[in-house]
């Protein structure tokens, strides 16, 4: 199943099963570019990295992304929709019943067993980045992820700012 449809339905079934935001998302979009055939690790990569520095909700970064890619301006078009109207009509559906089973157990249970999972997700994402990113140089991208934590960890900068300061030595120092 190729072209503009496969897209549209490989960025839906992501829309349905993907949990969590974009982060917890990537490691559906991954294994489906992998599935699909459309994509290796370090493009993976460069996925990741512009679909948190343009503006915009990740995940449909990435369905823009791929789906441009590989398809056009009509692949991306059936991307971002297809990741988009499962979430819509999820809303739309919720709204509905959301204040009527707000305190019901059940729904508390299904949330607490969903949290972890979304942490999970979220934690392989970062190896598969993590995997891309030490391939072939690790000194740099490990000297930045070290600067970065300890930016954001004890100084609390900007993510902006380091986004814009880390880009810069990267194209500088890996580039």
């Amino acid at each position: 199943m190729g072209g503009v449809f496969g897209l549209f339905i490989m960025f839906f079934r992501i829309g349905i099963f993907g949990f969590g935001g974009g982060l917890a998302m990537l490691p559906l979009v991954f294994q489906s570019v992998q599935d699909f055939g459309v994509m290796s690790y370090e493009e993976f990569s460069n996925l990741v990295a512009l679909s948190q520095v343009v503006p915009g909700a990740i995940i449909v970064n990435a369905a823009t992304y791929v789906g441009f890619s590989y398809g056009g301006i009509p692949g991306a078009l059936a991307a971002v929709f297809g990741v988009a109207l499962p979430s819509f009509i999820l809303v739309l559906t919720t709204t509905f019943f959301l204040k009527k089973f707000k305190e019901s157990r059940v729904l508390q249970g299904v949330l607490s067993g969903i949290r972890p999972a979304v942490v999970g997700l979220i934690a392989a994402a970062s190896v598969f980045i993590a995997r891309s990113s030490l391939i072939e140089d690790p000194l740099i991208p490990c000297v930045i992820f070290v600067c970065t934590i300890i930016l954001i960890g004890k100084f609390k900068v900007s993510p902006i700012i380091i986004m814009l300061c880390m880009g810069t030595i990267g194209a500088f120092a890996c580039g």
